[in-house]
This record gives C-alpha cells, structure tokens and sequence, in this order.
C-alpha cells in the first residue's frame, strides 16, 4: 500500500507539473524574445527624430553612435532624398537584411523582421520630412533572444523536480501513517491467534483504522472475558461437585475399619483431590462478574430450606446443632436458582470441611427493603485472616483449601451490587454475610484483586448482631 500510494503520487505529480511546465516554458521564451525586440524597437524610436529633422550623414552617424547602437544598427535613405549636392542614396552601418526586404518595408510602411544569419534584423519604417519613408535596421543576435533562458528553464526544471520529490516524501510520509497502523494490527491479530491474549492494538492512524483498532480491541476483550467465563463455569461446576464429595467422605468415615472401608476413603480423597486440581487449574483466569439475566431470580428461602434439609442430615450423623431463622415467609432475590444453592453449599461445606465434628452452625435470612443480607455462622475456631479468605485463590486458611468457594459467593453478591463480608459469629466462630441488593444498582468494582468496596450500611444490618441461641 506504501509504494503503491507512492506510485500513485508520483505519477500524478509528474503530469501535474508537465502540464504546467511546458507551456510556462514556451511562454518564457516568448517573453525573452518579445524583451529582445522591444529593446530593438527602442533603438530604431531614437534614431527616427533624428531622420525627420535632417538626412545630413554626419549627423546622422552622430546620432547612431550617440544610441550606441553603431555596430548593429543600419539606416537606408533613399537616393531621391540624398544630401542636396548629390542624388545618391544613403546607407549608414552593416546591412545585413535583403534588399528586397528593405524596399517592401518602404514600400508597404510597416515594420518587419528577417532572418539573417546569427539572429534577425527589425526594419523600422521612418517617415521623412520630404515625404520619403526611409528603413532603420537594427540586427537582433539569437544571444539576446535566448539571454537568460536557459537559467529560467533550469529554476522553472528545479522547481518541477522538488515538487516532485515533495510529493513523493509527503506520499510516502502519509503511506507509513496508514501502513504502520495497519501492520500492527495485522501483528495483533497473528498474537491473538497463536494465544496471546494480551495482544492490544494502539488505537491510531486514519479514522478507519482507529475504528479498525477499536473494534479488534474489543473483540479481543470479548475473546478473554469469554475464556474467563468458560473458566469459572468449569471451577463452579468442579467446586459443586465438593459437596456430594463431603458427603461421601462423612460416610466414608462411618464405615469402620477393613479393605473395602479403606478402598472406599481411599477413593473418595483421590476424587477429592483430583476435583481439587481441576478447581486450581480453572480458576487462573481473571474473575468475571457474572450478573442474573432478566426475568432471572428465585424464593432465597425456599432455596435455604432445601439446601439446610439435605446437610441437616449430615449434621445429625455428626451431632451437629442446626438453626435456621427467616425462612417462613417468601423471600425474593433477583440471582438464580442454582447460584445460590451452589453459594450456600460452598460455605455449609467449608463448615463441615474446616470444622470438628459436633460444631453447630446457623443459617439466617433476613428481608430489608433494599436488600437481603443471609447470614452463614459457626461455633468453630474462626478465621485468622478474612482478607486473605477472601482474595482469589488465597484460600480459607486452612490446609487443602481452594479458595473458589467464598470466591462463587462473592460473585454472587456482586452481580446484584451487593458484597461478602467475613467476621466473627456469636456463636464464637466464622460469620459469613452476604449482602443481595434488591434496588437494580451497578455491581460494585473491586479496587484491587481479593478486596471488596466497602458501602455505607442501611440501618437493617444494626438488628443483625443482636444475641442469638441455637435450640
């Protein structure tokens, strides 16, 4: 494209100046020789006074030196109008033209030029006072027709050529502003395909390639946050698979001792740790807030009692207190279905992951106007550091953790604006709060990886911490 916008200007360029030039050449020469005649003109204008006053030869050729014109100036006087002692004719200087010439020019009394050998000569009519008309020759050398020609030939050539050589550096300057935009994003696309997927384009150059650059910008962000989304798609449903996992590891548990019971836990922490390493695998790509789509949202506390119903039977195998508070009445929020199922089965899981055997736990709803806080407490140890429990990847603090299931919580909690909080439970453990807003706002932003924008609390959440008692 480069060259071939070069191309494209110097030819252009090239007729351009072509046109133009050959005829302001012509026309200069024109002028040059129209200048020559002219001053001949003037020469002959000075003599012609001089011829109607006297035709006396002395005086005559004191006129013609006094015009300094000597050597290239001739006047012819006819013989009938010859000084008054004789009859001849009078010719002062070099004739050069044809005598036929010069008595057509008094014959016709209007001026001529000639040829003549080295230039041309101008034949000036002059009108005597005898009535004769008499010739004044003036030679015109092809010097002073062509004086200062070639130099204006060769300033009108220069001027050609660097207007030439300025389109080309203008084209070529113009052609690298269009390709190098284009090569890069030729190199964009060519790193994007081989898998890097940071490959950005600068957005610059003409209009169509900045829209160029944009769109392929935006194409590749799409690239990645689908990638993402398949991601965390795949570590969710690897982590949802943790909790029938529990399950069988609890009933591995009570199946005594003897091969068949060994081979069963055996089996069941080789499944466990390979859903580990599918959870790990999945969850390096960035997190995407994923937010309900419309129409989406379900009963929280239809979802709570079903969820609560299914691990209430591995709390009683593990003598386990269970309370559950706000689940009588329909309690809507705008997330699906099996996004909350799968939030309240990572943390009812991490409780009995993290936790001994007999610790109680709770599970509270509470309905505001503008949200719906679900409380997930326990009686265990707690957690030391609940920043680090809640950055990606960081894990609970506990040994074999993940990390993905406060991270598929907080997610949920995001995509309606809302966010998780992690403190401590007055059962004297870990209280995890989810905040679900009900009013449509923006998802919250994190400012930086594993941290959550802390917003000014409605006065619902001061009737959250009062005194609670499992039964």
């Amino acid at each position: 494209m480069r060259w071939a916008l070069v191309k494209v200007c110097l030819a252009v360029t090239t007729m351009v100046v072509v046109a133009f030039a050959i005829p302001l050449g012509l026309v200069i020469r024109e002028m040059a020789r129209d200048r020559a005649f002219s001053n001949a003109e003037r020469e002959a204008a000075a003599v012609a006074p001089a011829l109607s006053i006297t035709t006396d030869r002395d005086q005559l050729e004191r006129v013609v030196a006094s015009a300094g014109s000597d050597a290239g100036m001739a006047v012819h006087i006819p013989a009938s109008d010859a000084a008054s002692d004789d009859a001849t004719a009078v010719d002062l200087g070099r004739q050069r033209a044809a005598a036929d010439d010069i008595a057509t020019v008094r014959r016709l009394g209007r001026a001529s030029t000639t040829e003549v050998p080295g230039g041309s000569t101008l034949l000036q009519p002059v009108a005597l006072s005898s009535g004769e008309i008499a010739v004044v020759e003036v030679y015109v050398p092809d010097t002073d027709v062509t004086n200062g020609l070639a130099t204006a030939w060769a300033v009108l050539a220069g001027v050609g050529l660097a207007l030439i050589v300025g389109s080309v550096a203008v084209a070529d300057r113009l052609g690298v502003r269009m390709v190098r935009p284009a090569q890069r994003l030729v190199e964009g696309a060519h790193e994007l395909g081989e898998g890097k997927l940071g490959s950005r384009v600068p957005e610059e150059g003409p209009t169509e390639l900045r829209l160029a650059a944009v769109a392929f910008n935006s194409m590749a962000d799409q690239v990645v946050q689908l990638l993402a989304n398949e991601r965390e798609l795949a570590a969710d449903l690897s982590h949802r698979l943790r909790t029938p996992l529990t399950v069988l590891r609890l009933n591995a548990a009570s199946l005594g001792d003897g091969p068949a019971a060994e081979q069963t836990r055996a089996a069941v922490a080789q499944l466990e740790r390979e859903v580990d390493t599918i959870i790990r695998t999945a969850r390096d790509a960035k997190p995407q807030t994923v937010a309900a789509g419309p129409g989406a949202g379900c009963d929280a506390a239809e979802v709570v009692r079903e969820r609560m119903a299914f691990w209430s039977a591995l709390a009683e195998d593990e003598g386990r207190k269970v309370r559950v508070a706000g689940v009588d009445r329909p309690v809507r929020i705008p997330v699906a279905r099996a996004d909350l199922a799968a939030a309240l089965d990572a943390l009812l899981g991490n409780v009995f992951r993290h936790t001994s055997e007999g610790t109680a736990f709770a599970v509270d709803v509470h309905n505001g106007e503008d949200a719906v806080i679900v409380l997930v407490s326990d009686a265990g140890p707690g957690i030391s550091d609940p920043e680090a429990a809640m950055a990606r990847g960081r894990g609970s603090g506990s040994a074999g953790s993940t990390g993905l299931g406060l991270d598929i919580v907080r997610r949920l909690a995001e995509s309606t604006g809302g966010d998780v909080r992690i403190g401590s439970s007055v059962l004297g453990g870990t209280e995890v709060r989810i905040w679900i807003q009900l009013d449509g706002r923006e998802p919250v932003r994190r400012g930086h990886r594993g941290s959550v924008r802390r917003r000014r609390r409605v006065k619902l959440v001061s009737t959250f911490n009062r005194p609670r008692s499992l039964p």
